[in-house]
């Protein structure tokens, strides 16, 4: 047994390439709330990194039950690594409930997130019976939308 308690959530972050866009998307389409923008101490989040003096910019925004952090670092593609795909071992992504897939797929796209592969129904587990579909951004968004039960 763990010697400490959790308390619960504090926020789920991505790393994008255009904090703008990333910030449009979840201000403009999901009606999330802007907390805070700003950079953070280059010798600061080195220390927290191991990247030597990194130059940020994070994003606070606040959802309906959720709290997304959006980080851009200045030396982004210093490695040359391409977006993790959906699929990816270590890939991550935020699941949103919407009431219809559909629209939120064309809202989506309007802000350069779009599908990665075909909206299905969920044929087993918690969200059984449920229309469900995965989207990317080239900037570093990666979503999945899911119908809300009616």
């Amino acid at each position: 047994m763990a010697s400490f308690a959790l308390h619960g959530f504090n926020h789920t972050g991505m790393i994008v390439t255009d904090l703008d866009r990333a910030i449009g998307f979840f201000r403009d389409l999901l009606g999330f709330e802007v907390l805070s923008r700003a950079p953070r101490d280059p010798a600061l989040i080195g220390r927290m990194t191991g990247l030597p003096a990194p130059r940020i910019e994070i994003a606070y925004l606040q959802g309906p039950g959720h709290r997304v952090e959006l980080i851009r670092y200045a030396t982004n593609g210093i490695r040359g690594i391409e977006q993790p795909r959906v699929y990816d071992d270590g890939a991550a992504h935020i699941a949103l409930d919407v009431d219809d897939v559909d629209a939120a797929v064309a809202a989506a796209a309007e802000h350069g997130v779009l599908p990665v592969g075909e909206i299905i129904t969920i044929d087993a587990g918690p969200n059984k019976g449920r229309k469900v579909v995965y989207l990317q951004s080239a900037y570093g968004l990666s979503l999945e939308f899911i119908e809300a039960g009616r």
